[in-house]
């Protein structure tokens, strides 16, 4: 299919690109972009390690926006975007960013009420959704935070800048959560992991 041949393409080309970005860091000597663009590039990785592991097999839309969701933050800090484009590079990389979690979030319960004792009908599922990406946005904002009080970084520009980035977050969860309880009112949760995670 040729849109899944383009879809691949471009990640693996945000992959280089996100490999480059961390060693043009190390060149100019912003070490701290160094190690994100590091960490970044190992989380791209996630999905190979997922199918080594668990032979689990991501399918390659979501694949796409894990990688997409980690090259616009890196390239964003390392380029100068988030400045450059403020506030809108900034708010269309924390929505991209958001949906990505959401959507981990609801595969992951998914799975949950598949494979082990936690049963989810669908309105908790996408409580799930919401919280979970809840969660992880307030941990991500608390990282900025202590990353711009010990390290000096900028990655906190204001008060009204952190709460829309949460309310970014909410939007994000409260979309996939809505469109995912759609989804499981035709689909069975069983096709949904043989068809969609393509479990072997």
């Amino acid at each position: 299919m040729l849109r899944e041949k383009i879809g691949i393409c471009l990640a693996y080309l945000m992959q280089m690109l996100i490999v480059v970005y961390a060693v043009y860091s190390v060149y100019t000597k912003d070490y701290i972009w160094a190690v994100w663009g590091l960490f970044a590039f190992i989380l791209t990785l996630t999905p190979l390690m997922l199918k080594r592991r668990f032979n689990v097999t991501l399918p390659w839309e979501l694949n796409f926006l894990i990688v997409l969701s980690l090259y616009l933050h890196v390239s964003g800090g390392v380029r100068g975007w988030y400045q450059l484009f403020y506030p809108f590079y900034d708010k269309v990389a924390h929505l991209v960013s958001s949906i990505t979690i959401a959507v981990l979030g609801f595969v992951a319960a998914v799975i949950m009420d598949r494979y082990t004792e936690i049963k989810m009908n669908r309105p908790m599922i996408i409580f799930f959704v919401i919280i979970f990406t809840m969660s992880l946005g307030a941990f991500w904002e608390i990282t900025e935070f202590v990353s711009d009080q010990i390290l000096g970084t900028q990655l906190q520009i204001s008060l009204e800048d952190t709460m829309h980035d949460l309310m970014f977050d909410l939007v994000g969860g409260v979309f996939i959560g809505v469109l995912g309880d759609a989804y499981l009112k035709r689909t069975p949760k069983e096709r949904f992991i043989r068809d969609f995670l393509n479990v072997e």
